[in-house]
């Protein structure tokens, strides 16, 4: 804070700006709108003996020119040397984790997946592109799992984990790109959705080429079954998860990295059997679980809404939740815009 550029602001407007000021309530970030009269003002703070850009701003604050937008909370750092911009990349790639990833993308699959977008974002790669190289990944692994021999299963079981991988750096280019899209979000689940889909069907047949047990088809698509719908109750149950993440109640998130990390360990281990009877268990018994949850969230939610509606328990900040303000004393983060 001693090197920054403090503001002291009133109304939303610049009253005095300065590294040296001792009385302040907001921190320059270095981003201006300016229009041509900026020239004008560091003409005048020139010829006043300040050569300097905050010198101009505080002429055009003087005339009452020069408003702020209030961007507290909002990722920003000063970057003026070498050592400054690599601090800068590793704080935009820790932001890069989502609340909602699963254990095995917190412990092992981001750690690898920001490496590698951080050397796919010096290259003219779309996150989209990313999506298809995943996709296509996870097509060779299901191949290789439904040749049926230890090594093929090896191979695929790699690829597979491999393409988890892979599916979390679509994503992490977009955000760092400020690509991100509803359509990308949509192409990426849809392929998310066939792969899943050519995997198991690759472990199954695999499995039934060397054995020939027809009940391998019965869990097969039990375990189908329970990866598809687990992925379609993901999105409202995420909603929740999300609060309960910020309330401290932290739970362990059941999703794709974990049923295509069991795959892996299954592959590896030469269980293809018992991989897709844990994975018809666990998958169904989340996605009931989750209609559970969801049921309650939302009976509980009508009940509090009905409550609120009665005539003797409506308060004024019921009436007018909208209307319902704290004051706060904080440092005011800034950008400048001036005319």
């Amino acid at each position: 804070i001693e090197d920054a550029t403090k503001v002291l602001i009133e109304n939303d407007k610049i009253i005095d700006i300065g590294k040296e000021l001792t009385i302040y309530n907001g921190v320059d970030t270095g981003i201006f709108l300016c229009s041509p009269s900026i020239f004008d003002a560091l003409e005048e703070s020139i010829n006043n003996g300040n050569d300097t850009l905050s010198g101009g701003i505080r002429v055009l604050a003087d005339r009452g020119k020069m408003r702020t937008l209030d961007v507290s909370g909002k990722f920003w750092i000063d970057v003026d040397d070498t050592k400054a911009l690599k601090n800068a990349q590793s704080l935009l790639c820790r932001q890069l984790v989502k609340k909602t990833d699963g254990p095995v993308s917190k412990v092992l699959n981001r750690h690898i997946s920001i490496l590698i977008s951080r050397f796919l974002l010096k290259k003219n790669i779309t996150p989209n592109q990313i999506s298809v190289i995943s996709f296509i990944m996870s097509i060779i692994g299901a191949a290789f799992l439904s040749m049926g021999r230890y090594v093929s299963f090896v191979a695929g079981g790699v690829l597979v984990q491999l393409s988890s991988i892979i599916d979390g750096c679509d994503g992490e280019i977009a955000r760092l790109k400020f690509k991100t899209s509803q359509f990308g979000a949509w192409f990426d689940a849809v392929l998310d959705r066939y792969a899943d889909a050519l995997i198991i069907l690759g472990m199954v047949y695999g499995f039934w080429l060397f054995h020939h047990n027809v009940i391998i088809w019965i869990v097969g698509f039990l375990a189908l079954m329970g990866s598809l719908i687990n992925s379609y109750t993901a999105d409202k149950y995420d909603v929740i998860f999300r609060r309960t993440i910020t309330t401290k109640k932290w739970k362990i998130r059941f999703g794709r990295d974990i049923r295509l990390f069991i795959i892996f360990i299954g592959a590896l281990s030469n269980q293809i059997f018992i991989t897709l009877v844990i994975l018809s268990i666990l998958t169904n018994f989340e996605s009931i679980r989750r209609i559970i949850v969801l049921k309650n969230k939302y009976t509980n939610s009508f009940v509090e809404k009905w409550i609120d509606l009665k005539p003797s328990s409506l308060k004024s900040e019921q009436l007018l939740p909208g209307l319902k303000f704290q004051k706060t004393q904080h440092i005011q983060r800034t950008r400048r815009n001036g005319y």
